[in-house]
């Protein structure tokens, strides 16, 4: 009974346009936990602090407070909000552990409307704010619901070039000793499955993203099940294989994974967000090398070609929503000077340009920008050559007080040469201190919160 009165509420608030779930997704290390802890964080304090100046009615002082509600979802897990500024507040500041699976965080923001039809409700409205957190890998299986098991495997032997050739070598050994038409061996099968997810791994270790399927890296809940039990292999895909042969069981086992894991996360999860924000970190694979940067590129299309695009009209809205808005945030921008910053911006815009461009033909507002979600280095200036030179100084994970010059963030999207005449120096700072009753410090949270919910609040 309780569910059902809450849904009927969610109903009503959304048809009052005052509750908008908002998905937030990136690839491994983009900073996901910091950004929803960050932007809880800076909400819960605007009734005390105006460290959001970019926000249109926090700067206009119409926000009179916000809190944390119980989530509507029960079967979704909790975010770990009190958990990562647990991390953040210790005697040595520490990033959150990041999460590996779906979670969730509600908030109430209240504030005073500026829309007549508002008004006429009250002297003030309330926006319902469900936050989403999702691994940006399991987007990166969305593709497979139009691939059978033979064009899949296909698919990613036909991806066992240069790199990750290298990277495949033991589970391709493995491999060749299976007899396919065999009577199943589930402990073989179990054996070849760990192989190729310790190359995948491996694969994502080395600076390459794109890998499939993206549960076998993030499973959650799903870690050890036999549905995360297959991979590619070459067959003749004329031939029907025999029953209770190690072939149908692998065809099988891709099946189920197609229906019960990546279509159950679309309907369950994707399918009912409003706004997404993407999170990429441009810095770790500019520091790895041309082979890391372009592969994040191609598994960022990937990711842009699983967005359900559409305008949420009053309608849709109400029966079907869909993503209306999409956020491109190029993180960590701290860890290079700010006279950088416009050239992340653009360099993040040239690797999303594709997707760009499909979300202006079916007139999807979307925006790129750069931020830091807690704030780790503060800018300077050191003297080089008997000249002032922008610097960054923090301290590293390993705490030693460092003060660097990172090198220039690439303007378009750098060819091989890049690497071999400059490359880029990122170095990882732990956050800033800060104390437990003043905002988390940050860069552009408030223009992140502007573009995605400023709307809601007027």
């Amino acid at each position: 009974m309780n569910r059902i009165k809450q849904e009927v509420n969610d109903f009503i608030h959304r048809s009052m346009d005052s509750h908008v779930r908002i998905a937030v997704t990136g690839l491994s290390r983009a900073g996901k936990t910091a950004f929803i802890t960050s932007l809880v964080n800076q909400l819960l304090h605007t009734s005390t602090h105006s460290q959001l100046p970019l926000l249109a009615a926090a700067r206009d002082k119409r926000i009179i407070g916000a809190k944390r509600e119980p989530q509507t979802n029960m079967m979704v897990p909790r975010f770990a909000y009190d958990e990562a500024m647990a991390q953040l507040h210790g005697e040595t500041p520490a990033w959150p552990q990041p999460t590996r699976d779906v979670s969730e965080i509600r908030l109430a923001v209240k504030y005073k409307p500026t829309k007549k039809t508002k008004k006429l409700l009250g002297s003030h409205s309330t926006l319902h704010l469900d936050i989403i957190d999702y691994p940006g890998e399991w987007l990166l299986d969305l593709p497979l619901l139009d691939m059978d098991f033979s064009q899949w495997c296909e698919s990613q032997f036909s991806a066992l070039k240069g790199q990750r050739a290298e990277l495949a070598k033991a589970w391709l050994e493995q491999l060749d000793t299976l007899d396919l038409s065999a009577e199943a061996d589930e402990k073989q099968l179990q054996t070849l499955s760990e192989t190729y997810t310790e190359y995948l791994h491996a694969c994502k270790d080395a600076g390459l993203h794109w890998v499939q399927p993206g549960r076998f890296v993030l499973p959650g809940e799903l870690a050890g099940a036999p549905v995360l039990q297959f991979f590619p292999c070459r067959f003749d895909s004329e031939k029907k294989p025999q029953s209770n042969s190690n072939l149908a069981l692998l065809k099988a086992r891709y099946q189920e994974y197609q229906q019960k894991v990546v279509k159950a996360f679309y309907k369950h999860h994707f399918s009912t967000f409003d706004r997404q924000i993407v999170l990429v970190d441009c810095l770790q694979p500019l520091n790895a090398g041309h082979d890391s940067f372009h592969d994040m590129r191609a598994a960022l299309e990937q990711i842009m070609h699983s967005f359900r695009y559409g305008r949420s009209g009053i309608l849709s809205r109400l029966f079907s929503p869909k993503i209306d808005k999409i956020l491109f945030a190029a993180t960590k921008a701290d860890h290079v000077t700010p006279d950088q910053h416009t050239n992340l911006v653009s360099l993040l815009q040239q690797m999303v340009h594709p997707a760009w461009q499909t979300a202006s033909f079916e007139h999807i507002d979307m925006s790129c920008m750069s931020m830091a979600s807690i704030q780790a280095t503060k800018p300077g200036y050191i003297a080089h050559d008997g000249q002032s030179q922008p610097a960054l100084q923090g301290t590293t994970l390993d705490e030693q007080a460092m003060t660097v010059f990172p090198g220039e963030v690439p303007k378009k999207l750098p060819q091989a040469v890049y690497w071999q005449q400059n490359g880029f120096e990122f170095t990882a700072f732990r956050p800033l201190q800060s104390e437990r009753d003043d905002p988390l410090p940050h860069i552009r949270i408030d223009k992140a919160l502007e573009y995605l919910i400023g709307d809601k609040l007027k």
